[in-house]
């Protein structure tokens, strides 16, 4: 798994700052941004944040470029909706001889990693076999449609993808691009960073945030999952009932800027 800030909204604390000051105060807006020292831009985020306003938060976004993950992981990425989204496409890009993500579980386990390569290599022929069959057969209806036979198997191979991916698995390797404002970050890292997330998106999530904090400690200072970011947890029974300890990891995040 490979996650890097790609960019993000230059002085992003600032903004922020400003359009809150902006919500209590009648001056014009670049005076307000001129008055703005670090301490009172670090004194408004805190106050916004521990308040709830974070309709102000949505001025700043940052976008992630995401790899090695598996299409199980990036289905439940793009369940976040207010966000934006650019994935490796498996209809244009052939995936012959496709990387795959193996379970940590799955690996520790030989028998399971035998079974799981097995049936990985099973489809892997079939998906291949799936492509060659299909390209054949479109390549075949395009020349006799009186087109040029290197335009037709080129044609015929993408048409070809489009109906051999059906039998790729949710552990097919998949890169994507994700931008998502402040307000939409914290949400995810609430369900994402929590210790009941799935491990995949949940390594995600936490590598999201360290980065986030290390170019905007004060947005994200209390950023986390709930009993992080609310101080309780939402799950109930179904608790990890290691909140001290999750508290703990996301403080040490904090506290290394």
């Amino acid at each position: 798994m490979k996650v890097k800030l790609l960019s993000h909204t230059p002085d992003a604390e600032k903004l922020i700052a400003t359009a809150a000051k902006l919500c209590y105060s009648s001056s014009d807006i670049e005076s307000l941004r001129d008055g703005l020292t670090d301490e009172k831009v670090e004194s408004f985020i805190d106050m916004i944040v521990s308040i709830g306003h974070e309709s102000v938060v949505e001025h700043v976004s940052f976008t992630f470029g995401i790899e090695g993950i598996s299409r199980a992981c990036s289905h439940q990425l793009v369940r976040h909706r207010i966000a934006s989204y650019s994935q490796k496409s498996q209809r244009y890009v052939n995936e012959n001889g496709f990387e795959f993500i193996t379970p940590p579980a799955v690996a520790e386990l030989p028998e399971a990693k035998t079974e799981y390569d097995r049936i990985i290599d099973e489809i892997t022929g079939s998906y291949e076999k799936l492509a060659t069959l299909l390209t054949e057969k479109h390549t075949a209806v395009f020349i006799s449609q009186g087109m040029d036979e290197k335009a037709a198997r080129l044609k015929a191979s993408k048409l070809a993808n489009e109906d051999a991916r059906f039998v790729l698995p949710n552990a097919c390797e998949t890169k994507i691009v994700v931008t998502m404002n402040v307000r939409s970050l914290f949400n995810f890292f609430r369900h994402r960073c929590c210790n009941r997330a799935q491990w995949e998106i949940r390594a995600v999530a936490n590598e999201m945030l360290r980065q986030c904090i290390e170019v905007a400690p004060h947005i994200f200072a209390h950023a986390g999952p709930s009993c992080v970011a609310e101080g309780k947890c939402p799950e109930g029974k179904m608790t990890c009932g290691k909140i001290n300890e999750v508290k703990a990891y996301f403080h040490s995040l904090t506290t290394k800027q």
